[in-house]
């Protein structure tokens, strides 16, 4: 294929499309935003699934590099309830069907795997428009400009891409993760390390919850969810961080101190994330020599899903480009036939997962899942 694909957006999904073409022979440039590759950090665990993620690791040849970065033992789930009592401990089981890795390190493999010159660091987006014969111009910060007769925009919620497609944003979900760490848990938080254990914490009620992941080198990574309007946050001084962290363990009020003190304790400010979504099913018409994948084509309640859709979305956009190398409408079409309907059904499955954590049974919900789930393994 001589046509050259341009991507805006570094990350998991937009690297795995370039490293997917590049194994295909196929040229492609991805521009980024950020200034280096060490920019800033990457977040934290994220588990990579045997039927999306994985897959899309295998196609970008990139399997064994993967279960390198493995970290043993953290699929271990534990529920807790609000007084602290364990309600249920599933042991990391060692199936690999959801291992865990950091995200950075992910990042990284597929970093390594490309060109050096393939990811363009500093160009943060301006602005795109359509041209003549299907083409487009992506404009960027600095004044420079790209065209290009395939566009692909795997830049995130907030996509400079998605308006050449569709008017749809994102809005508030309803709810929010406060944020915190917990570094060097084992020796400076036994206590907390302890609740925590090998793997996933989760301690859930109605409308709110405390969850946290071990990650590598003792590192505990806490999110509290609140099921809040936006302006119940504006109300609070995150600029305070000891205040912050206690004004939100208000709404904990009664629960154990090992599980109140995974925020109180934090080795850092929290941090806010409020979560929004696109519209479930969100498509579009096709527009000759442009698409989406990610967040970018169908941000969602976070469900553990993202991060393995998004590479899977680049891995079989790369599939379908080398498929049809003389046809970039014909790969396109495919490409999106196939991506709006398993985007829905992962949108719904993650409203319902949602309902689960944090609706009014919660955490039975949840745990009865999981126990159902293990019944039938």
């Amino acid at each position: 294929m001589g046509t050259p694909v341009t991507i805006i957006g570094a990350g998991l999904g937009g690297l795995t499309l370039a490293r997917v073409l590049h194994v295909q022979g196929i040229p492609a440039t991805v521009y980024e935003a950020e200034p280096s590759p060490t920019a800033r950090a990457q977040g934290g665990m994220l588990d990579i699934h045997d039927h999306n993620g994985q897959p899309a690791l295998q196609a970008a040849g990139l399997i064994d590099e993967f279960r390198g970065l493995i970290l043993e033992g953290r699929q271990q789930y534990r529920f807790l309830d609000r007084d602290g009592t364990v309600l249920l401990d599933i042991a990391d089981d060692g199936t690999g069907e959801r291992p865990e890795v950091q995200r950075g390190e992910l990042r990284r493999i597929l970093l390594d795997s490309l060109p050096a010159d393939t990811v363009r660091w500093g160009h943060k987006v301006s602005g795109v428009r359509t041209l003549g014969d299907n083409r487009h111009e992506v404009t960027f910060a600095d004044g420079t400009t790209v065209a290009t007769s395939l566009l692909v925009g795997a830049d995130g919620a907030w996509s400079r891409v998605r308006p050449l497609l569709s008017s749809a944003t994102p809005e508030y979900a309803g709810l929010t993760f406060v944020e915190t760490y917990l570094f060097d848990s084992d020796t400076r938080h036994p206590t907390s390390a302890k609740t925590v254990g090998g793997g996933s914490l989760f301690a859930l009620a109605p409308g709110k919850g405390i969850q946290a992941h071990r990650e590598s080198g003792g590192t505990l990574h806490t999110y509290v969810t609140l099921l809040k309007p936006q302006d119940w946050f504006a109300c609070i001084d995150f600029t305070d961080p000891a205040a912050a962290s206690a004004r939100i363990m208000q709404e904990f009020d009664g629960w154990a101190p090992e599980l109140t003190a995974l925020m109180t304790d934090g080795d850092i400010a929290p941090v806010l994330r409020p979560v929004n979504t696109l519209p479930n099913g969100h498509h579009w018409d096709r527009v000759p020599g442009v698409t989406l994948l990610g967040d970018a084509a169908h941000l969602m309640i976070p469900s553990g899903e993202g991060a393995n859709l998004a590479m899977y979305d680049g891995a079989e956009l790369g599939k379908a480009i080398a498929a049809h190398p003389d046809d970039v409408e014909a790969a396109l079409t495919e490409y999106e036939q196939a991506l709006f309907p398993r985007s829905a059904a992962e949108a719904t499955e993650a409203v319902r997962i949602h309902q689960l954590m944090f609706g009014d049974n919660a955490p039975h919900s949840l745990i009865n899942r999981f126990t159902e789930y293990e019944r039938t393994q």
